[in-house]
């Protein structure tokens, strides 16, 4: 069996439920924007120069890149739809991808025109992801 019985029992505070909710719908449009549109976004919405040499690969790793997203997404919706009880853990996947972001970005600095609203959304899903974890992981009283 690829997927144990639905038990969908989860205890915690249901604003994570619906924090999880709210940040997989704009990464579900974000990865579908990375695999399928024309410069995966890059220039178009990071306003990364792709108009230069090896340009077109960085456009082929954003929609590489797009896939890993996409498969994450997925994988959140599939949580969100019967295995509720895996909650907190899609919330760490999120916490652990903000650092990692941090983390990478600050060693590997991105060269663009204005800041992509990527950059922007990782100062603030960093905190925030990491509330909505210790939330998650809180019983509520039903």
């Amino acid at each position: 069996m690829l997927l144990p019985a639905k038990r969908n029992d989860y205890a915690g505070l249901k604003i994570s439920m619906w924090f999880l909710i709210l940040i997989n719908i704009p990464s579900t449009v974000r990865s579908l924007i990375h695999v399928f549109y024309h410069d995966s976004g890059a220039q178009s919405i990071a306003s990364m120069d792709i108009n230069v040499k090896g340009g077109k690969n960085a456009v082929a790793l954003l929609a590489q890149w797009g896939t890993a997203q996409l498969i994450m997404a997925l994988t959140i919706w599939i949580v969100l739809w019967g295995y509720r009880e895996f909650i907190p853990l899609m919330i760490a996947e999120i916490l652990v991808e903000q650092i990692l972001r941090l983390a990478v970005g600050y060693m590997k600095p991105l060269v663009t025109t204005h800041r992509p609203p990527g950059a922007i959304g990782t100062f603030i899903l960093f905190p925030l992801s990491a509330i909505m974890l210790v939330l998650s992981l809180i019983r509520s009283e039903k």
